[in-house]
């Protein structure tokens, strides 16, 4: 489509700032909201920053690598965009919404992309109350903290703690723990997507912990609700042969 309407959003790396004029001069650069496709030029955080702008329109999203890792991304090229554009493959993402409350009774709510996290705040150990469903999975949780990942989100902060990679069409979210130390055997669970977590902080007054959506943070929190946002979508775009499926695929033989 010759008459594809692209903005881009460039992250602060100076090589996507250099790029940045390069395909605006070449493309064209309109306004996200006049915009038929959102292409995002940096690391995967700028894509992240991208599609969060995404919750409302839906419009899909094309990342080149200007970044670190990149693993939602295209491999960067200037070269015949809106024809790679066209021929792009879809990913459709799922979101998890995430409801805290900290111990001022003040409630939070954030959506993550890839993962909703919990972490200990202070050198003790954080206990934790799993709920699943409404039925309680696990009494006590020692640990460093847990999390709860979609597939896309598998690939990252989850498998860097050990964690299950999902393939985008499993309909499952992965439960991780970080260096749990009781039940010290504990590697975490596989869930339904349309699972209802709570979490439950014991003793958060003497073992604070906080909650991320993605890197949106909660700090002192007391319990905190995890399920996935079915009634919202995101769409990534990829060139064929390297759609985020095939990715995950890749990245479960590597070694």
């Amino acid at each position: 489509m010759a008459d594809l309407k692209l903005a881009f959003f460039a992250s602060k790396r100076p090589e996507a700032q250099q790029a940045l004029p390069m395909l605006a001069a070449r493309y064209g650069n309109h306004p996200e909201e006049d915009a038929d496709v959102v292409v995002a030029l940096g690391g995967d955080g700028a894509i992240l920053d991208t599609l969060r702008r995404r919750f409302a329109d839906n419009k899909p999203v094309y990342g080149m690598n200007l970044g670190t890792i990149g693993f939602l991304m295209n491999e960067y090229s200037p070269d015949g965009l809106v024809a790679r554009i066209d021929r792009a493959e879809r990913a459709n993402l799922v979101p998890l919404k995430m409801f805290a409350v900290d111990i001022h009774g003040v409630e939070h709510r954030a959506l993550a992309i890839n993962e909703v996290s919990l972490l200990r705040q202070s050198a003790q150990s954080a206990r934790l109350k799993i709920v699943v469903d409404g039925r309680v999975r696990m009494e006590e949780l020692v640990c460093d903290g847990i999390m709860v990942a979609t597939p896309a989100g598998s690939t990252a902060y989850n498998l860097s703690a050990h964690g299950p990679i999902l393939p985008i069409g499993a309909n499952m979210l992965a439960m991780t723990p970080v260096s749990a130390f009781r039940p010290r055997r504990w590697r975490g669970a596989l869930l339904r997507h349309d699972a209802k977590v709570n979490i439950e902080i014991q003793a958060p007054d003497r073992r604070p912990v906080s909650a991320s959506a993605d890197n949106q943070e909660v700090r002192d929190i007391v319990k905190v609700s995890v399920e996935a946002d079915h009634a919202r979508r995101l769409t990534l775009l990829f060139d064929p042969g390297h759609a985020l499926d095939e990715r995950i695929l890749t990245e479960q033989f590597a070694f």
